[in-house]
C-alpha cells in the first residue's frame, strides 16, 4: 500500500464473475481477515482494521474475528457506519487519500457508488486497476482446471442451442445486439455444461460473449476436452481462453451491448467500446427461474430421494441407540444421502447446530466447535443436495428429548409463519418482497426478528440461491410466475440458547382466475419430509393449521413410504399421522 500510495484496500467477498460461493483463488477477504463467511468486506488501512458483514453472520464472525486487527462491523443496523462513512472519518486527516479495490472482484455499480460515496467523504479516491493480492499472497490457489462436462438434454429440457436461440429473440426484442454473461451459474445454464470449480456449486471460471452470428466461451482450454469441443461446435460456440475476455471486449463490433453493471466486473465494462453500452439485468436470470416441465420433473425426483435420505435420518435420530454429535449427524446424513440415484455432493455445507449452535444462522460444525448430543433441547439442520436432476435445500428443527414450553412455543410461532406463507393466493404481478410480510408478520407479532430473507430461487443442478425472485423484505420489483422455485424459511434465533427454522422448496402454480378475471397464483409444496411434532404446542394452532399440516404429512407419507423398507415406513406413518 505504501509503495502505490494508497491509504487503505477493500477486499470484497466476491470473484471476477460477481458469484456468491467462489474458487479458493478470490478467497482473498477470508485469506487477509480469517472470516470465512460466503458474505462479507473486509477493509484495511495503514493502522486499522475492520470486516462488514449481515446479521446472518454476526455471531460466528465475532468469533473468527477475536484475536485479530479486525473490528467487526454489523453491517444493517443503524449505528453501524457505511464502509465509505467509515473511511472518511479514518482518512480524515490524510490529504489526497486514495483507496484501492480490484476492479475485476468490483462491479460497475459498486465502483460507481463507491467512487461517489468517497468523493463525498472529502474528496477521497477510488483506483480499481490493482490486485493487491497477487503481490502479497504468495501461496495464493490457481484458478481451477477441472474439466467442464455435458449436461444430457434429458435433464435440461432444452438444447444449448435452443436457448441461445431464445435469448438472441428476447435481446431482439430490447433492440439489442449482444451481451457479456458474466455469472457462472447463467453461463452453465445456457450452454448445458457443468462443473466444479465452486464448491458445492457445479459451475466453472468463463465468460459468454454474445453477437449476433457469432457466440464465443472464454474458458482456459485445459477444461475442454475433445468431447466438449465438439458439443460447443455444434451448438454453434466457438471457444477462447479466458485471459483474452478483454481483448475480446474491446473488438467487439456490433452497435450496442447489454452488460449488467450489477453483475460485471468494472475492469470489463471499461474495456467495451463500441457505440452505445446498455444497462440492464440479464435476461439469462430469468429465463433460468422459469422451470421448465423436464427440469420441474427432475427436481421433483430429487425431493424425493432427499425425502428419503431425510426420513432415514429423522428415524435415526429418534431411535436414541446411538451416541450423537453434530459432526456424527452430519456424516450420518450425508451417508444417507450418498445411497440416492445421481447424487452429485452437497449444495451447501449442511448446518448441525445443536442447542446455543442453532441460532447461529450459518454455523458449521468443526472438531474444535463439535457439541455431543444430549436428551434435552432443539437440533437444527439445514441441508442441500445436488443430484444431477436438481438441487434440494430444507431445514428441520428437532426435538431432542424434552423440551422447555418456550422453546416448544417458539417452534410453533416460525411453523405458523411457515404455512402463512406456504398457503398463500396471489394476484399476477405480485413480488416476493409483497408477500414476504405473511411469514416475517407472524414472527414480528410474536415480538421477535430475523435478520435473513424469508426465501430465495434455487436453481437445477446449478446454485442453491439463485434469482431474480426473492423474498424478503428489502424491495425486489422481480414478480412470481409459474414455474418459479422459492424457498420459505422463516425463523426465531435466540442467542446463546436455541434457533429454529423451517425450511420448504415451493413452486409457483397458476390457480385459476379471480372474480374480475385477474389470473392468481399460488404455492405447490415440493420438499417431502415431516415437521417434528414433538416441537408443535398443538394449543397455538389454528383448525386450518393443523388441518395444514396433516395434509402435507399425508402428502410425505404417501410419496415415500412406496420407498421405503418395512422399519423406515412404519415409523414415518408414526411420524406422520393427523394432529387432533
Amino acid at each position: 500500500m505504501k509503495k502505490e500510495g494508497l491509504s487503505a484496500f477493500i477486499f470484497p467477498s466476491a470473484d471476477a464473475h460477481n458469484s456468491e460461493y467462489t474458487p479458493a483463488h478470490w478467497h482473498g477477504r477470508e485469506w487477509i481477515s480469517g472470516f470465512s463467511g460466503s458474505a462479507g468486506t473486509a477493509v484495511v488501512t495503514m493502522d486499522k482494521a475492520a470486516l462488514w458483514t449481515d446479521s446472518r453472520y454476526f455471531i460466528a464472525a465475532a468469533e473468527m474475528l477475536q484475536g485479530t486487527e479486525f473490528e467487526l462491523m454489523k453491517d444493517g443496523l443503524p449505528s453501524t457506519p457505511s464502509i465509505s462513512k467509515w473511511l472518511g472519518h479514518v482518512l480524515s486527516s490524510v490529504d489526497g487519500a486514495e483507496v484501492g479495490v480490484d476492479g475485476f472482484c468490483y462491479t460497475q455499480h459498486e465502483a460507481q457508488t463507491m467512487r461517489t460515496a468517497l468523493r463525498h467523504e472529502g474528496g477521497i479516491t477510488l483506483r480499481t486497476n490493482l490486485d493487491i493480492l497477487s503481490r502479497i499472497w504468495k501461496d495464493r490457489p490457481p484458478i481451477p482446471q477441472d474439466k467442464v462436462f455435458i449436461l444430457p438434454q434429458g435433464y435440461t429440457g432444452i438444447s444449448a442451442k435452443e436457448k441461445l436461440h431464445n435469448l438472441r429473440m428476447e435481446l431482439n426484442r430490447q433492440h439489442l445486439c449482444g451481451m457479456l454473461v458474466s455469472a457462472l451459474d447463467e453461463i452453465a445454464w445456457l450452454l448445458n455444461l457443468r462443473g466444479s470449480d465452486v464448491h458445492c456449486t457445479p459451475v466453472f471460471v468463463a465468460y459468454l460473449l454474445l453477437e449476433q452470428e457469432k457466440t464465443t466461451l472464454y474458458i482456459d482450454p485445459h477444461k475442454v476436452d475433445d468431447d466438449v469441443a465438439h458439443y460447443l461446435h455444434e451448438q454453434g460456440v466457438s471457444v477462447d481462453d479466458y485471459s483474452h475476455i478483454e481483448k475480446g471486449l474491446h473488438s467487439y463490433s456490433q452497435y450496442n451491448i447489454l452488460l449488467d453493471s450489477h453483475n460485471t466486473s468494472c475492469m470489463l465494462y471499461e474495456k467495451v467500446k463500441c457505440q452505445e453500452v446498455i444497462d440492464r439485468p440479464s435476461p439469462v436470470a430469468r429465463m433460468k427461474a422459469v422451470k421448465n416441465e423436464t427440469e420441474l420433473e427432475g427436481i421433483r425426483n430429487a425431493m424425493l430421494k432427499d425425502g428419503i435420505a431425510l426420513t432415514k435420518l429423522c428415524r435415526w435420530l429418534k431411535d436414541g441407540s446411538a451416541s450423537m454429535s453434530e459432526l456424527s449427524v452430519d456424516e450420518q446424513l450425508l451417508t444417507f444421502k450418498k445411497e440416492q440415484p445421481l447424487f452429485h455432493g452437497l449444495s451447501f455445507d449442511t448446518i448441525v447446530g445443536y442447542k446455543e449452535h442453532g441460532a447461529i444462522v450459518h454455523y458449521e460444525a468443526t472438531e474444535k466447535t463439535n457439541y455431543p448430543i444430549k436428551p434435552n433441547g432443539l437440533l437444527l439442520v439445514d441441508c442441500g443436495s445436488q443430484y444431477l436432476d436438481g438441487t434440494t435445500d430444507i431445514t428441520r428443527t428437532f426435538a431432542i428429548g424434552t423440551l422447555t414450553q418456550e422453546e416448544k412455543d417458539i417452534c410453533t410461532i416460525v411453523l405458523k409463519a411457515h404455512i402463512r406463507l406456504a398457503k398463500a393466493r396471489w394476484m399476477a404481478g405480485t413480488t416476493g418482497t409483497q408477500l414476504d410480510i405473511l411469514a416475517r408478520g407472524v414472527v414480528w407479532d410474536a415480538g421477535y426478528h430475523y435478520g435473513h430473507g424469508t426465501g430465495h430461487g434455487v436453481g437445477c443442478f446449478l446454485s442453491c440461491h439463485e434469482g431474480p425472485q426473492r423474498i424478503r423484505i428489502q424491495y425486489s420489483d422481480e414478480a412470481l410466475v409459474p414455474g418459479m422455485i422459492v424457498s420459505d424459511e422463516p425463523g426465531i434465533y435466540v442467542e446463546g440458547k436455541y434457533g429454529c427454522r423451517w425450511e420448504n422448496l415451493l413452486l409457483v402454480v397458476s390457480d385459476g382466475k379471480g372474480v374480475q378475471g385477474e389470473d392468481f397464483y399460488r404455492f405447490e409444496n415440493l420438499s417431502l419430509c415431516p415437521f417434528d411434532k414433538e416441537t408443535i404446542n398443538v394449543g397455538m394452532l389454528t383448525a386450518d393449521e393443523k388441518d395444514w399440516i396433516n395434509a402435507y404429512h399425508q402428502k410425505v407419507y404417501e410419496t415415500l413410504s412406496p420407498h421405503l423398507d418395512t422399519l423406515h415406513s412404519t415409523w414415518l406413518k408414526t411420524a406422520c399421522a393427523p394432529i387432533n
